[in-house]
């Protein structure tokens, strides 16, 4: 199993930044692949945001957010960082971090308990 420790998030005003964090741990034998950012919005479906590979050297955003986010991985770690500039009104949601394993050929997506990010007009 593959347990998800999130931090960050907060209120800020509309043009202001953020910094998420995610620390992921796991047994020695597993391997954490991908990791990334999902939100939920109040009423909305949940929606993807972001992933990083597990090198950290391939990423992907929605196109709502590139150009604005960031995501960084310290792989030894296990860990994510994801920046959020430019914030806007519209990207008020609870983050919440995944984390990708594989085991006898399944994919399994750990997530994580969600943090807040609010962004005032």
């Amino acid at each position: 199993q593959v347990q998800l420790v999130e931090s960050g998030g907060g209120l800020v005003q509309a043009g202001g930044a953020l910094k998420l964090s995610c620390a992921a741990s796991a047994t020695a034998d597993t391997i954490i692949e991908d990791m990334g950012y999902y939100r939920q919005a109040p009423g909305k479906d949940r929606e993807f945001v972001t992933l990083i590979s597990r090198d950290g050297t391939y990423t992907v955003y929605a196109d709502a957010v590139k150009g604005r986010f960031t995501i960084s991985r310290d792989s030894a770690e296990n860990t994510v960082v994801l920046h959020l500039n430019n914030l806007k009104p519209e990207d008020t949601a609870v983050y919440i971090c995944t984390a990708v394993r594989y085991a006898d050929g399944l994919k399994y997506t750990a997530w994580g308990q969600g943090t807040q990010v609010t962004v005032s007009s």
